[in-house]
């Protein structure tokens, strides 16, 4: 999986299924703070309609805590489809390190940078 840096933040294309199954890309941010898998603005997901699964209490970067939705989404994540849990909060997409496991994150850090995933050799 292939990406870029923009702005200071590193970026990659994910594609979601929505409810009827049809395919959306979606520019996020990979988190090294953010444990998760994703996070997505609730008008995404209520765009997606993705089924609703639980609330949390998620626990910010600023340390406060706040209720969330938990919602299903079906990604295509280095070539396979997997249903992973979706935080309902924020204005960006976000990718987190859950999602990262079991892969190389290498990063040319600088504005326009490479940005690839791959799988741990």
């Amino acid at each position: 999986m292939y990406g870029t840096v923009s702005r200071l933040q590193v970026q990659i294309n994910l594609t979601v299924y929505s409810a009827n199954q049809s395919e959306v890309e979606i520019e996020c941010v990979i988190d090294t703070g953010f444990e998760g898998f994703l996070t997505l603005p609730v008008s995404i997901v209520e765009t997606l309609e993705l089924p609703y699964f639980m609330d949390i209490k998620a626990n910010l970067a600023d340390d406060s805590n706040v209720k969330t939705d938990v919602y299903l989404a079906t990604i295509l994540w280095n070539g396979v489809d997997r249903v992973v849990p979706v935080l309902a909060l924020g204005r960006r997409p976000l990718i987190g390190t859950t999602l990262l496991q079991d892969l190389n994150l290498s990063i040319d850090f600088y504005e326009g940078g490479t940005v690839v995933l791959e799988d741990i050799l």
